[in-house]
């Protein structure tokens, strides 16, 4: 069977000299049905190979419980990779970083309170080969050497970034070769010295280096440290993602042009981070926290070859353009834009309240403390913490020691405000933004609504539990007694709805449901003008965040998600609106 190898500056695949020319493609960001699609225009740009991440979380949702159907088939993506023509790379990492919900790592390894991660931790590791004795079976038939598509695989991501664990990454390296890989093994890290040095196996396995711009100089420290095997740019970040209210990234075709042009006339092979960003449906976008934490949008368009949606940008005209000068581009006709649709205002009828329905959504826990989500076994979503606080007590400082990520704060129904992460001083003295409560002598309950708004997915502050870590304090005080409400919201069939009223008193979180109808099937987006912040849920499909702030004014709808004849729409609105109306428009709104 054909092998895919290093002989010293060049990749040789079955007797043949050849040049990486890869896109990076998620399969768990686009819906399979347009699995294909994607793929086929990969290679119609003269792309060989596809690269794709496998997040952990995804296919073991819950310790023990495994997945890799619909959405987390990977076997069939990489299947059909192969039968489009191209090769495909995988990075199987426990670590993926991805902009992805904790980098791809599982919530429940958190329960363990003295967990360390990507480390030679034993508890760590055990779990890491519970999960590739599950995973790497289904990737071995498709290995090149067993007539697949796959040509490499890689062992860490980016560690170099992150830590100087040779052990642990020699651990990994050897989990994948006892289970029977035996295919080209690589890492990835960025160019600077303290990261090639902690992040790699030289000499033994080969190195690549991430970067947008400047590939001679990063090309050149790479060969400091490897002077003798080949140049790849694992990602090249021809594109970027964004945060909830920042501007959106954007970067020129022309200059992505170039800076390929460059690599390509150096002799390296490339692989673009990313070809086809896709969405982080449902709760799985990632944050960032290198100081401050910031939550990555639904979106993750990432401003690359094809948008969101799957459709053609300048800058793939501009790569292709570029590739055909140094590679063959197959004869291959473009599939067509898939169809968009205008299906115009949809007005949702009926609600239910948050604090009403909680008997249908969860089973109440109580305890003496507050508990993270994942001391209580809850992986995403919300978790609400109710206490009775006695009184009289005059004006005092609420404070969550610590809060993970915003907390909505009510006092007996009563909406308060909004702690968040990045601005709360838990210092007992009164600042002007604080929440300063008043308790009558009868007493009063306090309801603290949390969300996580995503797991940290890189740098030093990957170790992110969430809801509250310690404990909420009235001044000094400590408050202890609470019911904490798990509220994942992955199943909302059991809400009861009721129509709207116009005299509803003054704002709750609160779940609203519409309908509409199609006659005729086609991509949408879902534009939410006048709504604050939430979820929402399209048939049951969770799409994912919005948030008035931006940059992101409008969630992608998928074809595949919609049916003909009547569909239905949830949004959980944690705010307000001005009307309970939305338009589901036949273009995305980003910045």
């Amino acid at each position: 069977m054909p092998t895919f190898t290093v002989e010293g500056n060049q990749f040789v695949y079955n007797g043949e000299n050849v040049r990486i020319i890869s896109g990076a493609m998620h399969y768990f960001r686009i819906v399979p049905e347009y699995w294909r699609d994607r793929l086929m225009k990969l290679r119609a740009c003269g792309f060989n190979t596809v690269e794709t991440y496998v997040p952990w979380n995804l296919h073991e949702p819950k310790e023990g419980q495994f997945n890799f159907n619909g959405i987390a088939d990977i076997e069939q993506f990489i299947r059909l990779a192969g039968e489009i023509g191209l090769f495909v790379i995988v990075r199987p990492s426990p670590y993926i970083c991805a902009e992805w919900e904790f980098g791809g790592l599982p919530p429940w390894l958190l329960k363990e309170e003295n967990m360390r991660l990507r480390c030679f931790y034993q508890p760590y590791l055990d779990k890491i080969d519970a999960y590739y004795d599950a995973l790497l079976p289904r990737l071995l038939p498709l290995q090149c050497t067993n007539g697949g598509p796959i040509i490499a695989m890689q062992i860490e991501n980016e560690y170099g970034s992150y830590g100087n664990d040779k052990r642990y990454l020699t651990y990994l390296k050897e989990a994948l070769l006892k289970r029977g890989v035996d295919v080209l093994l690589f890492t990835s890290d960025g160019y600077s010295d303290s990261n090639l040095q902690g992040g790699t196996l030289l000499p033994d396995v080969l190195a690549t280096v991430n970067f947008g711009s400047r590939p001679e100089e990063a090309f050149g420290k790479l060969q400091e440290y490897q002077p003798d095997k080949p140049l790849v740019c694992m990602e090249y970040w021809n594109g970027w993602f964004d945060h909830w209210g920042k501007a959106h990234h954007t970067r020129s075709a022309e200059d992505a042009a170039e800076v390929l042009e460059q690599m390509l006339k150096l002799g390296a092979s490339v692989n673009f981070y990313m070809f086809h960003g896709g969405t982080n449906f449902g709760f799985y976008n990632g944050a960032n926290y290198l100081g401050k934490y910031e939550s990555t949008v639904t979106s993750y368009d990432y401003d690359v070859l094809l948008n969101e949606s799957g459709d053609i940008t300048d800058k793939y005209i501009a790569v292709r353009n570029v590739l055909a000068r140094y590679t063959e581009i197959p004869k291959l006709e473009l599939p067509p834009s898939t169809p968009k649709k205008h299906y115009g205002e949809v007005r949702l009828t009926e609600q239910t309240r948050l604090f009403d329905s909680l008997a249908r959504l969860t089973e109440p826990v109580e305890s003496v403390y507050t508990q993270t989500m994942e001391e209580l076994g809850q992986d995403y979503g919300f978790i609400l913490y109710s206490t009775r606080v006695t009184g009289p007590l005059s004006q005092t400082k609420l404070a969550i020691q610590d809060v993970r990520d915003r907390a909505l704060i009510f006092l007996d129904g009563v909406y308060q405000g909004v702690i968040e992460r990045n601005t709360h001083d838990i210092r007992p003295n009164v600042q002007d933004n604080d929440i300063v409560l008043g308790i009558p002598p009868t007493g009063a309950t306090l309801n603290i609504l949390v969300e996580n708004q995503g797991r940290i997915n890189y740098g030093y502050g990957l170790k992110d539990p969430k809801g509250i870590t310690e404990g909420v304090r009235l001044g000094l005080q400590f408050l202890y007694d609470w019911t904490i409400h798990p509220l994942p919201l992955n199943q909302l069939n059991g809400l009861e709805f009721r129509t709207i009223r116009q005299d509803e008193a003054p704002f709750t979180p609160t779940f609203y449901k519409g309908k509409f109808h199609v006659e005729e099937v086609g991509d949408t987006f879902l534009k939410l003008t006048g709504w604050t912040k939430g979820v929402a849920y399209i048939n049951g499909f969770n799409l994912g965040r919005y948030w008035e702030q931006g940059p992101q004014q409008t969630l992608y709808v998928p074809a595949p998600l919609l049916r003909r004849g009547d569909n239905e729409l949830i949004l959980f609105e944690l705010h307000d609106t001005k009307e309970a109306i939305v338009t589901l428009q036949d273009y995305a709104e980003l910045g």
